[in-house]
């Protein structure tokens, strides 16, 4: 079942990542801050909570690299759950680590009680999660217990028959290991459970939640493993081509990103398979999803993988329109926004405007002393989702302290304000815009400025890892942010997220 149209209404909403929310471990997860943080949306007069990809980091945690497009962070399983109910004893606390490893064994040991000790009912449910995600799940799971077999080496790595997914191979490795294959499927059902139970509790507050659907995928995941023909890699998982973006005002070398890039001609042929089943597992999970670098859907920037840079690289077409016709005849309705963000061409546009889908402005971006800047608000259209800044910017109050006294004097003439008074005029600023979305980071709500960053794109160190904590939220912050909501028409009517239905049965949750 679709929900209302998330675009049909002005709206304003809030980015923060899952991992950012506060909490004992060393990330955040599903547990009772995350309810929190809705009733706090809720409080604060937004309808929108948006994240970043939600699936299995590899060791630098980028979310944008993922060991697989549909499977779900097991860090980010909430373990007070797992004692709600009775999977794991009441006193782990007492015996706790902050440690990731810690943290996943923990979940493991409670998945084999679960799997020991579930009734009937459960049981039934997990049988019809294996069966209705098969279409991915089973490689996943074997993906995962090889590489776990393979001490953490990338696939194309392993020994030439794993490497190559012949079935006698892979079987002949897993043999044995049948329970940790259960397990790695069995931890995706409580994925899916608890973000199913979140998911009612933000629609029962009337949020919607937002994701993100990075264009391409990692090397090294279950996807490439077992769908190398769709990929510009060989048998053994070595390719000539990668994916990254050219030089631009930020980047002298452009950025490198690795990724494989698709072979076009390959998914035509089984009529976008792939990218329709990856699709169904982001409508399952999401109200609304945004197409990370949208442009590489009318063409890519392809660089030779033997570059150390992007700057050799080169544009190549993609089948944009065909791709996306696919995906609309697939589901009704398309709630896809796209990051048209970066060097974007008239053909680019034109494809977004012709499946009519909402585009991003970013107010950091506005003022470089062109009137004419597409990112100034005056320069907005309805069909457009408003930033102050993304992941990837520094956050506002930090972004206008290291700006030039002739920029800063630029955004003071044109927000008519103060230096003290950031980042408050461009949020306002970006509730008053025509655009129908409005998005801000809460590292902006709440006002932080330089060392709260969440990514800083070309590094490869010290990103992902940004957390508030509730003693930043001022007491009257929500209240100033809803009069602010209500005041540029951005109030959410009340009543329009419809629930879904009861895919998953909720477990009863500690009060808050």
């Amino acid at each position: 079942m679709r929900l209302h149209n998330p675009f049909a209404d002005r709206r304003s909403g809030i980015l923060l990542h899952p991992t950012s929310l506060p909490g004992p471990w060393h990330s955040g997860d599903f547990s009772h801050n995350a309810y929190r943080f809705i009733e706090f949306l809720a409080a604060a007069g937004q309808s929108i909570w948006q994240m970043m990809p939600l699936g299995m980091t590899h060791a630098d945690g980028s979310p944008y690299q993922c060991l697989s497009t549909h499977a779900g962070n097991t860090l980010l399983i909430s373990l007070d759950w797992l004692v709600d109910k009775g999977w794991l004893e009441k006193d782990i606390w007492q015996r706790a680590e902050d440690d990731n490893q810690w943290r996943l064994n923990t979940l493991e040991r409670a998945c084999k009680t679960a799997l020991e000790t579930i009734d009937e009912k459960t049981r039934n449910d997990f049988e019809r999660f294996v069966s209705g995600q098969k279409y991915w799940l089973d490689d996943y799971a074997k993906f995962v217990v090889i590489k776990q077999l393979e001490q953490g080496s990338g696939w194309a790595d392993w020994p030439q028959g794993l490497r190559r997914y012949e079935a006698s191979s892979i079987e002949a490795a897993i043999k044995g290991f049948e329970d940790q294959i259960q397990l790695r499927k069995f931890e995706q059902y409580v994925f899916f459970c608890q973000w199913r139970e979140l998911r009612r509790f933000a629609h029962a507050h009337g949020i919607y939640l937002f994701g993100d659907l990075p264009i391409f995928v990692s090397g090294d995941s279950a996807d490439v493993w077992a769908h190398r023909e769709i990929f510009t890699v060989d048998d053994d998982g070595r390719g000539t081509i990668v994916a990254g973006v050219p030089p631009d005002a930020f980047t002298d070398d452009g950025q490198l990103w690795g990724n494989p890039l698709y072979d076009w001609d390959a998914l035509r042929k089984s009529d976008f398979l792939w990218w329709t089943d990856r699709l169904r597992t982001h409508f399952s999970l999401f109200d609304m999803v945004r197409i990370d670098h949208f442009r590489g859907l009318e063409a890519c920037w392809e660089v030779p993988a033997t570059s150390k840079t992007a700057k050799d690289g080169q544009w190549v077409k993609a089948p944009g329109p065909e791709l996306l016709q696919k995906i609309q005849q697939q589901f009704t309705d398309m709630p896809l926004v796209a990051e048209d963000l970066g060097i974007i061409t008239a053909e680019v546009d034109n494809l977004r405007k012709q499946f009519s889908l909402p585009g991003m402005k970013v107010l950091q971006f506005a003022f470089d002393g062109d009137i004419g800047n597409h990112h100034l608000p005056h320069n907005h259209s309805s069909d457009m989702v408003v930033y102050t800044g993304t992941h990837d910017n520094d956050t506002t109050a930090s972004w206008y302290h290291h700006e030039s006294d002739h920029t800063k004097q630029q955004v003071c003439r044109y927000l008519e304000c103060n230096d003290h008074d950031m980042p408050w005029p461009l949020v306002r600023s970006a509730m008053m815009s025509v655009a129908q979305t409005a998005i801000f980071p809460m590292q902006d709500i709440l006002g932080l400025g330089r060392g709260h960053r969440m990514n800083l794109p070309g590094t490869m160190e010290g990103n992902w890892q940004w957390r508030f904590d509730w003693p930043q939220v001022d007491e009257g912050l929500a209240l100033r942010l809803r009069e602010l909501t209500g005041r540029y028409s951005r109030l959410a009517p009340e009543g329009s997220v419809q629930e879904l239905g009861n895919v998953w049965p909720a477990v009863e949750r500690r009060k808050l």
